[in-house]
């Protein structure tokens, strides 16, 4: 008997003949986010056990399972190796003692229990109600439990396993969900240091896209801490991301050349449309298949229809943005559950918000931004920054 944690997976049942691919994926990502715990991974029918892990660090092994994608919910549980062949009545005395000692460390007053058993080895002598009848007997004759089987308390589960084991436990703690990174190709997330990118990698990550990141930084308008800040971030997504290489891209060369040469009007256009040819270009030197950004339709001048249009017309690959229906609330409040909010809000400015016009266009005419831009020469200033990248 020894103490171990389950992992199940939830949409990669829906993959069919693909579903080994998507598990494949999964256990690699799996094996990736505790390489620094000493553990054993084993594998039973749609479920994973990590065990012989230093009980000490539990709950940090479980709060890194939660954020890698594709795990649908976790449980700690106490398993009992099972040879029912020789030794039926022991084991399931072993069993009982187990349930009995969950329901024992409640903290409720008259609690109300469900016991349930899943079978998934067919060759045990008894049907998964005839054992749940069982253990539930053993509880309610040794604790001040009662039984409700639909609005319950705890739930106390017996998991026996095709592999030779029983699984035995009352909680199940909820993961990421989603799937694992990898299985949706490679992206390049323009992350600013605002509240909002950072989000939008979150929400790529889930539907299985490994991503790598691109930062336009304006010294000396904008400072190292503003970098660092930026970096952060991109520390605190990495672990759902399953790892995020930063490019570092100096913009001050750019923003200033615009600011002289071109009208106020389109400044945040063309900036912007000089965003998109340099995440282009790093994207296919990293093998990305697209650009992610963290826009939302009508948040600022630059996020219309007609801006994101302009824009979007310099980009070589396709851009998404999971963010274009969300309000700045909810926003907010997933940047909070997964742990960037305090950081994007930091006081440091970025590039975008320097030279910044009193009356930026809107709704920019894209013929008119074109004119605008061809004072400036385009690939020259392209070249020059990204020979000047830095990656972190």
């Amino acid at each position: 008997m020894d103490r171990v944690i389950i992992i199940r997976y939830g949409e990669i049942f829906l993959k069919g003949k693909n579903k080994s691919y998507f598990e494949s994926l999964l256990i690699n990502n799996i094996k990736h986010s505790l390489k620094k715990f000493k553990h054993e991974f084993s594998r039973s029918q749609a479920r994973y056990v990590i065990s012989n892990y230093d009980g000490n660090f539990e709950a940090e092994i479980i709060d890194t399972l939660k954020k890698v994608f594709g795990i649908h919910s976790l449980s700690v549980a106490d398993r009992v190796e099972c040879d029912w062949q020789n030794g039926f009545e022991q084991i399931l005395q072993s069993i009982k003692r187990l349930a009995i000692s969950l329901a024992e460390g409640n903290v409720l007053k008259n609690p109300t229990f469900r016991m349930t058993v899943k079978r998934a080895d067919k060759h045990i002598p008894m049907r998964s109600y005839e054992i749940a009848a069982l253990l539930a007997d053993a509880v309610l004759k040794n604790t001040d439990f009662t039984v409700n089987l639909s609005d319950y308390d705890y739930e106390i589960t017996v998991d026996i396993r095709e592999n030779g084991f029983a699984y035995v436990y009352s909680e199940k703690i909820y993961g990421a969900g989603g799937l694992p990174v990898g299985c949706s190709s490679k992206g390049m997330l323009l992350l600013s240091g605002g509240i909002d990118s950072p989000v939008a990698g979150y929400m790529m990550a889930k539907r299985g896209m490994k991503q790598c990141a691109v930062h336009f930084a304006s010294p000396p308008y904008t400072s190292e801490r503003a970098t660092a800040k930026v970096v952060e971030l991109r520390d605190i997504i990495s672990p759902y991301t399953a790892d995020m290489p930063l490019y570092i891209v100096p913009f001050t060369e750019i923003q200033l050349e615009i600011h002289e040469k071109c009208p106020a009007e389109f400044m945040i256009t063309i900036m912007r449309r000089f965003m998109m040819r340099i995440a282009s270009v790093l994207a296919k030197k990293e093998g990305c298949s697209a650009i992610i950004t963290g826009e939302s339709l009508g948040q600022v001048a630059s996020q219309t229809v007609e801006s994101m249009t302009s824009t979007e017309s310099c980009a070589e690959l396709p851009v998404f943005r999971p963010l274009i229906a969300f309000d700045k609330d909810e926003t907010m409040a997933l940047a909070a559950r997964i742990g960037t909010y305090e950081t994007s809000i930091q006081p440091f400015e970025d590039c975008c918000t320097i030279f910044l016009p009193k009356n930026p266009s809107i709704h920019p005419n894209l013929k008119k931004v074109i004119e605008a831009e061809n004072k400036l020469d385009i690939d020259a200033l392209v070249a020059r920054a990204i020979e000047a990248v830095q990656k972190r």
